[in-house]
């Protein structure tokens, strides 16, 4: 579970400045300086979904929901309450949007305060700069084709600066970006327009765009030039599920897929179901669909065997794939190292990994002897 932000919603911080350019000479450093501490853990927003102080992308055809959802996760920002089933970073939150405006943002939210048993009065930390109808470019491309911020979006910084949200929502990525989408440079100039912002404010940005008509034939999502999908740490994918002739679809039937995930695994599905003008997890329990616990814990299990492996392999000690004395799931479950990871799953971590190609069966000793161990897969040969 994430620990929640001490920040009390409607809470406003000190300012702080303008972050100054700096030389290499402060930002170089040479590697042996970070072993002198811990690595830092890996911060989410949303865990597996949504990782904290960087850009995701959330992407969806037009009525999906988009929007909507992301307005959801806005409003569990400030309340500290789960979303879709998931626990959430929780903060103050800032929601650009030039798409709807104020009465439907509001309609929107006083379902998802209903959702929630809360009146809306309770959203305190959740500022929305409603931009619908006006000017709401905040970077534009100069006649060398270099992308420049608007006065608008300095403006946006300022607010940004000044309300010290945990979340920062632009709606949509079609309004505020006035370059050319299939630019490489510029697009990646944009991301870290955003990133930049998010970094200095501690900040997590969720930047909402339309798919192109061959990301929705091919089913990624992906929209203009590849470097949106390259430039972010994080991708989300909202479908409405194809139906068939035995099965015509479900209209109130959403997946969000992601897409992709630097930090976590990628491909892990959330199912939702849309009533009473909000998305809900549709599946058992209050959590969100199952299959996002499972793909994490069946990440992990792979990681802390591939892990141990290495270990063992450099101490010396051969592991094998059979049921004895060396049979790795069981050995690995009784090290520490495996921090709490059991038999079971390493043995079916073992499984995934040799149908992947990832390790392979090594003989080794005397050839009359016939011993095998498990070994990683030669680089280039895994599937």
């Amino acid at each position: 579970m994430t620990e929640p932000v001490t920040l009390i919603p409607g809470e406003r911080q000190e300012r702080r400045a303008p972050v100054r350019l700096r030389g290499l000479d402060e930002l170089a450093f040479t590697a042996d300086e970070l072993g002198l501490e811990e690595p830092p853990a890996r911060a989410w927003h949303v865990p597996q979904l949504v990782p904290a102080g960087t850009v995701t992308l959330l992407q969806g055809d037009g009525g999906t929901g988009k929007s909507l959802l992301a307005l959801q996760l806005a409003a569990a920002t400030t309340l500290g309450k789960p979303w879709l089933g998931q626990e959430v970073r929780r903060g103050n939150a800032l929601y650009l949007s030039a798409e709807d405006d104020r009465d439907e943002i509001h309609r929107r939210l006083s379902a998802v305060t209903l959702e929630h048993g809360v009146a809306l009065d309770s959203l305190t930390g959740l500022k929305v700069v409603d931009l619908c109808g006006e000017d709401a470019v905040l970077a534009d491309a100069e006649r060398s084709g270099r992308l420049q911020p608007t006065p608008r979006w300095h403006e946006f910084a300022e607010l940004a600066r000044a309300w010290q949200p945990s979340l920062i929502t632009i709606d949509n990525l079609a309004d505020v970006f006035a370059g050319e989408e299939n630019s490489r440079p510029q697009a990646r100039q944009f991301i870290g327009q955003l990133q930049g912002l998010a970094r200095e404010i501690c900040a997590t940005v969720v930047l909402i765009g339309h798919p192109s008509l061959a990301g929705i034939a091919s089913g990624s999502g992906s929209s203009g030039s590849t470097a949106w999908n390259n430039s972010v740490r994080s991708r989300l994918y909202l479908t409405k599920p194809a139906g068939s002739e035995e099965a015509p679809a479900d209209p109130d039937a959403r997946v969000l897929t992601v897409k992709k995930a630097n930090y976590g695994p990628s491909s892990i599905e959330v199912r939702l179901r849309w009533a009473g003008g909000v998305f809900r997890a549709d599946g058992p329990g209050t959590r969100a669909v199952g299959a996002v616990d499972r793909q994490i814990a069946e990440a992990r299990a792979e990681h802390t065997f591939l892990a141990l492996l290495d270990a063992f392999t450099q101490e010396g000690r051969w592991v094998g794939p059979n049921t004895g004395h060396t049979y790795a799931p069981a050995l690995f479950a009784r090290d520490p190292r495996a921090n709490g990871v059991g038999k079971p799953a390493l043995a079916s971590a073992m499984g995934r990994l040799f149908a992947s190609g990832s390790i392979i069966v090594q003989p080794y000793g005397p050839p009359s002897k016939d011993k095998r161990r498990i070994a990683r897969a030669p680089a280039g040969e895994g599937k």
